[in-house]
């Protein structure tokens, strides 16, 4: 139950939570003509904001929110590093991960070397055949083909054996992180990782940067060793924000939080996205078909699945090889196939989604819902984590399992206030797994076969408390409410000046009505759509995705004859007519009578 005043009395919602303000009552008769700058001052002080500190958030820019890379540990001795690799025209290779956050800081770092007259190899593992991180196997071989500096980005912070083997083979490895990382720290010439845990108190506070975010930081430190070493003397510097299209996409890719640099990283490379600068991302940006400059929902729902569909389903290599050319024709076809791909992927994921929902029933009493099955393709079972997280509600880990191998590959997904990442760290600490890490709402894992019940109960006794206490404090925090005849185009504008959104930085939920539906049925993939009208005499269209079979859909589907509602949701454009009109995505509702 709420322990302060409810919105519009709602204490049990049809998905059963309770509604309150995220910031102060915000509910307004008719329409918000001239409310504009007052919603947008309400939505960022409800967001943490200070009021002193208004102006900074307005327009977030990299100049308010950018720190001193040299506040990390390991960043100069890393930059350094770097720089003499460059001056001495050594071979470089980096080494990525297979998912978006890897993909863009390879090219990122790429990018980087090129604009510095250098050139660079990359590596990206085969997500089947080589799985997460680097191996010593990998690292040994690209020492033999030449590099004498490798870097690896978005993954090597747990890689303790294979960086060892690396190290023993006099390879300088520079790891570039943002994953959990254990009290001793794997052997490598500099690790850069924001969440060491030995990091300093400055550094620390950007603990939820995305790789590409650190690799970022990473290109700032070089370019300043190099213009102090006068390598600049004849040669024109690098335009580092031109490469900030790619950490906007690997940072709302990787769910990282939208919150302070992050806002600015995201902010500022959603403009650059919009120059079609880079080739590879003006075709991949057509392949998705968008219509407009892409927006934050863009990158997370439309560019990086297609990123991710190459590590997957296809060829790891594909998305850095995208994101770093300069051949249309080249980003054209890698483009088009990483679309295809992607629809592999979305018929592969839907397999094994409906297989690992078969076993929930046995999964009624867990606290933790761990899944697994033989011959589900690994490439889905992050995506279908997450889809198990939001149907139960709970911390969810579906695992791959290779009868022949005799062990599973997991991914897990998690609530807000359950650090699932820790878990499994102490899960792999205390013998249950052979590997695994992560971070607080996702992690992965590598198991053996037997070991999975003894997974499934530890993990379920380690979590239980936690996951009872997110669970009784489930609210849905809203930020405005509305009549029907609120809800417009210039509403939705209104909101969006508080944006960028993210994890973190959540996107505005507003309720509408009350009203009585006029009409509800059933479109797509189990997708709901509610035509409402309310007492001003005005109708709005309501869309909840993948709601349909749900209490919530079936109660609006066949309970609401006779009965209003109140809607909540998010404000969106609906452009598909002849002018653009504002809907509302649903994600919850109240009976008002």
């Amino acid at each position: 139950m709420a322990t302060r005043p409810t919105v519009l009395g709602v204490e049990r919602s049809l998905t059963g939570k309770a509604w309150l303000w995220r910031g102060g009552n915000m509910q307004i008769e008719g329409e918000a003509h001239g409310l504009g700058d007052d919603i947008t001052t309400q939505l960022l002080l409800s967001r943490g904001v200070e009021r002193d500190d208004l102006d900074r958030h307005r327009n977030p820019s990299l100049r308010e929110f950018l720190p001193d890379p040299s506040q990390f540990n390991d960043m100069d001795r890393a930059a350094e590093r770097l720089a003499e690799a460059v001056l001495a025209r050594e071979t470089i290779t980096i080494y990525g991960d297979y998912d978006v956050d890897g993909a863009t800081s390879s090219a990122l770092l790429i990018r980087l070397l090129r604009m510095l007259g250098h050139d660079a190899r990359h590596y990206i593992p085969d997500r089947l055949l080589e799985g997460y991180g680097p191996s010593g196997e990998a690292l040994l071989k690209i020492g033999e083909e030449g590099s004498s500096l490798i870097v690896t980005v978005d993954c090597g912070a747990m890689a303790h054996e294979a960086l060892g083997m690396a190290h023993d083979a006099g390879i300088d490895v520079i790891v570039v992180d943002h994953h959990k990382c254990a009290p001793d720290l794997p052997r490598s010439y500099a690790l850069v990782n924001p969440n060491r845990l030995d990091e300093n108190d400055l550094a620390a506070a950007h603990g939820h940067l995305a790789a590409v975010g650190v690799a970022f930081l990473l290109a700032i430190a070089v370019v300043r060793t190099l213009r102090e070493r006068g390598y600049f003397a004849e040669r024109a510097e690098p335009d580092l924000f031109s490469l900030l299209d790619l950490v906007a996409l690997g940072t709302v890719a990787d769910v990282a939080a939208i919150r302070g640099l992050n806002r600015a990283f995201v902010a500022q490379g959603l403009k650059v996205m919009g120059k079609r600068a880079n080739t590879g991302m003006a075709a991949l940006i057509d392949a998705s078909r968008l219509k407009a400059a892409p927006k934050c929902s863009d990158c997370g729902f439309a560019l990086g699945p297609r990123i991710n569909a190459g590590g997957r389903v296809g060829e790891a290599t594909l998305g850095v090889r995208l994101l770093t050319t300069e051949d249309p024709d080249e980003a054209r076809a890698i483009a088009e196939q990483l679309s295809t791909l992607n629809e592999e992927r979305r018929a592969i994921e839907a397999a094994v989604q409906e297989e690992a929902e078969a076993q929930l029933a046995a999964q009624h009493n867990r606290a933790v819902v761990c899944l697994a099955g033989s011959g589900w393709h690994p490439g889905v079972i992050g995506i279908v984590a997450g889809r198990i997280k939001e149907k139960t509600g709970k911390p969810s880990l579906v695992i791959a399992v290779d009868a022949e191998a005799g062990q599973g590959k997991g991914s897990g997904r998690s609530i807000a206030g359950v650090d699932l990442g820790a878990a499994i760290i102490g899960a792999r600490e205390a013998g249950l797994l052979v590997a695994g890490g992560g971070h607080a709402m996702a992690a992965g894992l590598t198991v053996e076969a037997d070991k999975l019940d003894a997974l499934s109960d530890w993990l379920d006794e380690r979590l239980a408390a936690a996951v009872a206490k997110a669970s009784a404090e489930q609210t849905m925090l809203l930020d405005l409410s509305v009549a029907p005849g609120g809800l417009t185009p210039d509403l939705v504008e209104t909101l969006e000046n508080a944006g960028p959104y993210g994890v973190g930085w959540p996107g505005p939920r507003i309720a509408v009505g009350p009203v009585h539906v006029i009409k509800a049925d059933i479109v797509g993939n189990d997708h709901l759509r509610v035509i409402a009208a309310g007492q001003d005499g005005r109708s709005l269209k309501a869309i909840a995705f993948r709601a349909a079979s749900s209490e919530m859909g079936q109660s609006i589907l066949h309970g609401s004859k006779g009965r209003r509602l109140w809607l909540a949701g998010r404000a969106k454009i609906d452009d598909w007519g002849a002018r653009p009109a504002a809907e509302l995505h649903l994600e919850d509702a109240a009976w008002a009578d």
